[in-house]
């Protein structure tokens, strides 16, 4: 009887279905691990360590897609009638062919290829990174996608532990940051300089390891639907190494063609793969640059200037420059350690259920400096800094700044009669101590020290996830799921000699008075619908609602669509969608006094009082609320063959109540002003900043990109990529003045503020480059255009403003296999040594007349670069680094 009820349960399980098996290989007949394999219906799988795969499908025609990163996509179409079929396949190396891997970012419902999703998604693969010959991920970024901008600001401290990064001209805070479809913490910093992202904090991508990355999706779309608060401009989802292929040592080394900014580092891959589906994969990443230096040199007669400088004795400042060109200021790209420390892996516990986890641990120190501080500028450094019968000639301040950044996350998923379930718990955290030395407490004379420690800041969160989906129907795919999220802000107190009577001297520290821990929670769930209506036409609909504990509710949707015409070789697309962005606790709860150079006035001190401070009510500052946003694209994608794909998008995003760090508002003049001067007089405040929602903006533009693959030259195959993207409008809509502030003539988002939150990125920036591989050698060429930037810096001339001019770097880059396991790659990034170039422009004719008059050019320009310590850059920065050219080579050895 017991034969029989087995036999019967055998022949339900396998009646009318046939096992597809093989191996998948290159032309050398090596293994390919992790190759996809897609039937048209039936469960995807992947290959195994050594090549192998195992289908179970109904009887019938398939079609059986066959796809992995760098190797032609390959379809198989195949009758199955009960007898085990063996299929096996080659692959053939097509470089970056990228538009058919199966991708998890966009939709939570189902998993689809690019051609397939109805929304606009970039795939970067590892090899695509390391081509760049960049040592970061986020400078790699740069280098790979045209939305995406970065670049090291003039005037470091704090801000050289993570550069500022944006997509769609948005921000640092308006892209989701992902690692396996996880949330990753923000950074406790919030950039306060006049710098672009001013106001806002971002998840830090340059402490995630490139050697770890297996590629990056990156959304060009709102998604906040989908995932929650950050994701309106899109989201970045960073795909780390699973199963173990070969493990790997590179080093890395570089120098820029000044012979400064000496980098070396060292990186090791490795793990193991537990039996067919199980792996670990880890990666250690060490790396040490050298201080890169550019200053510019110093004008004597504006030094000397009541108004520009210092009113020094002009024959003084010029013995001291004569001597010192550069009035010994480091204008540089600083020196930095670090040790990055990842870990991603994978544990079947049975046929249905998988355990996976992945944690990365980053340690950072940054080495820079403050504006030196010349004799004629600081008369005495009361003898603490120099020696006793030696020339005092000033004092360069220094900062160091150490950061600790860690995520992990564990989880469990299940797949079980259709249902695939997903639970998971990440947490992370960011924490950031500054030192201050070679420098003095001024107020404090003869008894002040010389090394201080200004506090800094910690941020942490801890996360729960539940996702889940089912194809209910055939072409019909449903989720829903929760998210729970507490988060946690601390300003640290630094020691008492770095901020009383004015604080240590180019980098004051925080009081013990604006120390403080905020915290809070929020809860949120999300319910997608995608519908295959045809195989041509698909529809998706995502619904989301959050509650936070600290400013209330939240509920946005998301509707997109697709249809594919001329037997899937065109693609029409496009998707509307609410979205938000919570304020952040750092921009809730951030108070400080900060150090800022201003036109005309040098360096001073200035209050940022927090958002839910008595003296922000007092000024009529309204508690922050979410940034609501309406975000709409449409596009169509063009792929006649497997070598040739184009994708051309229209974006439009409107953001209602975008949170700013407002402009220092100070006491005015007039009748209007008489309110605001008070509540500033009887709080004793000079100049002061604070949060809020002051701004509705729209932005609009244009995404294409387009690549050319196995062209054959010769011997060789050639690929050609085009891709750029175009800001038609940056605007902003309205401005929203506090009353109290409008009345005294005065606003929170000045033209200073405004430019950096709308013209202060690359107008337009194009990237166009080819890869040629012949045998064992791969050329790679890379040309980069930069659009113009506008800038309007306090103090210069109100009828001027700022532009960087449009330049073309161009990067030369190659590859050779020494021997079977051992590659060498070298790159010469910005081969023609272009720096940033700027003009001022008129922007009336009162501007013309400025321009017309010498002296008038000389004394903004002056103004603009700190009396010429920032000749190339400006103090606020450009489009593109001022280093020039970089040359760069690793040495790869697999085992």
């Amino acid at each position: 009887m017991f034969i029989v009820a087995v036999c019967l349960v055998f022949s339900f399980k396998t009646y009318g279905q046939t096992i597809v098996q093989g191996k998948v290989t290159d032309k050398q007949n090596n293994f390919l691990p992790g190759v996809s394999v897609i039937p048209a219906k039936g469960e995807n799988t992947v290959t195994t360590a050594t090549g192998e795969y195992t289908l179970t499908l109904p009887n019938g025609v398939h079609k059986i897609v066959f796809s992995m990163v760098g190797y032609q996509r390959i379809t198989k179409t195949v009758t199955l009638s009960g007898s085990t079929l063996v299929l096996n396949v080659q692959l053939e190396d097509s470089g970056t062919q990228l538009h058919e891997v199966v991708v998890s970012t966009g939709s939570r419902s189902t998993r689809r290829t690019l051609t397939d999703s109805p929304v606009p998604i970039d795939i970067i693969g590892s090899s695509d990174l390391k081509s760049t010959g960049q040592l970061t991920f986020d400078k790699a970024l740069q280098s790979k996608v045209p939305s995406f901008n970065t670049v090291n600001t003039p005037v470091n401290d704090a801000t050289s532990l993570l550069d500022p990064y944006e997509i769609r001209n948005m921000g640092p805070s308006r892209t989701l940051i992902l690692i396996n479809g996880k949330r990753k913490n923000s950074s406790a910093l919030t950039y306060v300089q006049t710098s672009p992202g001013r106001g806002e904090s971002g998840a830090d991508i340059s402490a995630i390891p490139t050697d770890a990355i297996k590629r990056v999706e990156i959304l060009r779309d709102g998604a906040s639907a989908q995932y929650g608060s950050d994701a309106i401009a899109g989201v970045m989802n960073i795909i780390l190494k699973d199963r173990f292929d070969y493990g790997s040592v590179t080093v890395n080394s570089g120098i820029t063609h000044k012979g400064d900014g000496e980098m070396i580092g060292v990186s090791v891959n490795n793990g193991a793969n537990i039996g067919e589906k199980g792996f670990i994969n880890y990666t250690i990443d060490m790396q040490h640059t050298n201080m890169a230096n550019r200053p510019g040199k110093v004008d004597a007669a504006a030094e000397a200037d009541a108004n520009l400088g210092f009113d020094a004795d002009l024959s003084v400042v010029k013995a001291y420059l004569d001597a010192y060109p550069d009035a010994r200021n480091v204008n540089a790209s600083p020196e930095n350690s670090s040790a990055k420390f990842l870990v991603n892996g994978l544990i079947p516990l049975n046929e249905n259920t998988e355990f996976y986890y992945n944690a990365a641990y980053i340690y950072k120190r940054v080495n820079s400096f403050a504006n030196y501080r010349t004799p004629y500028w600081r008369d005495t450094d009361f003898g603490l800094l120099h020696d006793a019968g030696s020339t005092y000639l000033g004092y360069g301040p220094t900062f160091e700044g150490d950061l600790k950044d860690y995520n992990a996350t564990v989880g469990f998923r299940n797949a079980n009669n259709g249902w695939k379930t997903d639970v998971s718990f990440t947490t992370g955290g960011n924490n950031q101590l500054y030192s201050v030395n070679n420098t003095i407490n001024r107020g404090l004379g003869t008894s002040s020290p010389i090394s201080f420690k200004p506090g800094g800041f910690d941020f942490t969160n801890n996360i729960g996830n539940i996702d889940i989906s089912k194809s209910v129907l055939d072409g019909l795919n449903v989720a829903f799921g929760s998210e729970f999220r507490q988060e946690t802000f601390t300003i640290i107190a630094g020691d008492t000699a770095s901020y009383v009577a004015g604080g240590a001297d180019s980098f004051p520290g925080y009081g013990a008075n604006n120390a403080i821990t905020a915290t809070r929670y929020n809860i949120g769930g999300y319910a997608d619908v995608g519908f295959d209506i045809t195989k041509q036409f698909l529809v998706n609909a995502t619904a989301r609602v959050e509650k936070y504990s600290d400013f209330g509710n939240a509920f946005v949707w998301k509707a997109s669509t697709r249809y594919k015409l001329l037997d899937n070789k065109f693609t029409l697309r496009s998707s509307i969608s609410t979205g938000f962005r919570a304020p952040s606790l750092q921009q809730i709860n951030l108070q400080l006094a900060q150090a800022s150079f201003v036109a005309g006035g040098g360096i001073q001190t200035k209050g940022l009082v927090n958002n839910n401070s008595p003296q922000s009510r007092l000024l009529g500052v309204p508690k922050l609320k979410a940034e609501k946003s309406l975000n709409f694209t449409a596009g169509l994608g063009l792929s006649p063959t497997d070598n040739f794909s184009m994708t051309l998008d229209f974006y439009s995003i409107r953001v209602k109540n975008r949170i700013v760090l407002s402009s220092e508002i100070s006491a005015g003049e007039g009748e209007g002003s008489a309110g605001l001067n008070k509540v500033l007089e009887d709080n004793g405040i000079v100049a002061v900043s604070f949060f809020v929602n002051g701004i509705d903006t729209r932005t609009q533009g244009l995404d294409f990109v387009s690549s050319f693959r196995n062209i054959e030259i010769g011997k060789g195959k050639l690929g050609i990529n085009l891709s750029g993207n175009y800001t038609l409008q940056n605007k902003a809509l309205k401005i929203i003045n506090p009353a109290l502030i409008a009345a005294a003539g005065q606003t929170v988002v000045d033209r200073t503020q405004l430019a950096l939150l709308l013209s202060s990125r690359p107008k337009y920036k194009v990237i166009f480059g080819g890869d040629y591989r012949i045998g064992k050698l791969s050329v790679n060429l890379n040309n980069t255009v930069v659009g113009p930037t506008t800038f309007h810096q306090s103090g210069i001339d109100e009828n001027l403003d700022t532009k960087f001019t449009t330049k073309i770097l161009t990067d030369l880059g190659g590859s050779i296999t020494l021997l079977k396991n051992v590659n060498l790659s070298v790159n010469a990034q910005n081969i023609f040594n272009i720096v940033p170039k700027w003009k001022f422009k008129a922007l009336n004719a009162a501007g013309e007349a400025v321009l017309n008059d010498p002296d008038a050019v000389w004394q903004n320009t002056n103004l603009l670069t700190f009396n010429g310590r920032y000749s190339t850059t400006t103090y606020d920065g450009s489009q593109f680094s001022q280093l020039g050219t970089t040359f760069v080579a690793s040495l790869t050895v697999k085992f």
